[in-house]
């Protein structure tokens, strides 16, 4: 039976929804993100905008924990973004805008929160959140510097095909060969490159049962065998450490170096002397206990192909 006009729109409860009630149903399904500042030097380089009124940061960042714990208090799902001055400043350079501004600052928080690193706001304390967020930010830029460097590569000289593609086809190869030949257990991969300009860095974590594929996040697979696509591209100077743990076991580290378009295995004297030492100052660190180094294994690759 249809139902009178002036009753289709009342509640379940038989009353109209107000005007305020409506639009507060909407805010808690409108998600927010907030672009946070999470270290002195940015938020010192924001201070130079007059309308930033904010002149102590760790006020600052207890005004946004008490924001974020009001947001959620009223249903709100809210995301926390890196807020890059620099960045900040390019973008409104380029799009046209007044960047001291509040408007502007939104709208630069719109775009990082669309294409950039962020974290749920679950009710966690901003110093757990923060390392969280800045991981995640170095993480990305480290994929996308390493993507644009495969890409600038070009096409083989020889065969025509694109070297990029070709390298990360090759990187996805030899880790899965890695995955499968470790057997069960959590692994933790480290893989490093050195390039022109940085010292690349990628890390994996993945589970495997003793039945079954190694289980990861389909986003740090990618971005790992990125940086290692870049070695492989490159041939340059890069390795992979794997540290396994299983269960009432010592936790087992493994190494390899990248040689000819495949893992070498190297020694378990190399293992313990790339483990244990600085990487920056080059003195030795102590072992840690409950640790064995391990030679690397062979992970039965196929033959890498010769790219130009």
């Amino acid at each position: 039976m249809a139902q009178p006009e002036h009753a289709r729109h009342r509640s379940p409860h038989g009353r109209k929804p107000g005007t305020t009630t409506m639009r507060r149903t909407l805010r808690r399904e409108a998600p927010s993100t907030i672009g946070l500042l999470v270290d002195e030097q940015d938020f010192a380089a924001m201070r130079r905008y007059r309308t930033f009124t904010f002149d102590d940061h760790t006020v600052y960042l207890q005004q946004v924990e008490a924001l974020l714990k009001a947001l959620t208090a009223q249903g709100v799902h809210t995301t926390v973004a890196l807020f890059d001055p620099g960045d900040y400043a390019e973008f409104c350079t380029e799009a046209g805008l007044e960047p001291d501004t509040g408007t502007s600052r939104s709208r630069f928080t719109a775009e990082i929160a669309a294409a950039g690193a962020t974290v749920a706001y679950t009710g966690q304390h901003l110093s757990d959140l923060i390392p969280v967020l800045v991981s995640r930010a170095v993480r990305q830029a480290t994929w996308e510097y390493a993507t644009l460097l495969l890409t600038d590569l070009g096409a083989c000289a020889d065969c025509g095909q694109d070297i990029g593609r070709a390298a990360f086809d090759r990187a996805s190869h030899l880790l899965m060969r890695l995955l499968e030949a470790a057997g069960p257990g959590t692994h933790h991969l480290v893989c490093s490159t050195p390039t022109e300009n940085d010292q690349l860095l990628a890390v994996l974590n993945t589970h495997r049962d003793t039945a079954g594929p190694a289980r990861m996040d389909s986003a740090e697979g990618a971005e790992f065998a990125t940086v290692l696509a870049v070695a492989v591209a490159l041939e340059a100077r890069g390795g992979v450490v794997l540290r396994t743990t299983t269960p009432d076991s010592p936790d087992r580290v493994h190494g390899w170096r990248l040689a000819h378009g495949t893992l070498a295995p190297l020694t378990a004297g190399e293992v313990f002397n790339a483990y244990c030492t600085d990487a920056e100052t080059g003195e030795p660190l102590s072992p840690e206990s409950g640790v064995e180094y391990c030679a690397g294994f062979d992970i039965r690759a196929d033959p890498a192909e010769p790219h130009h």
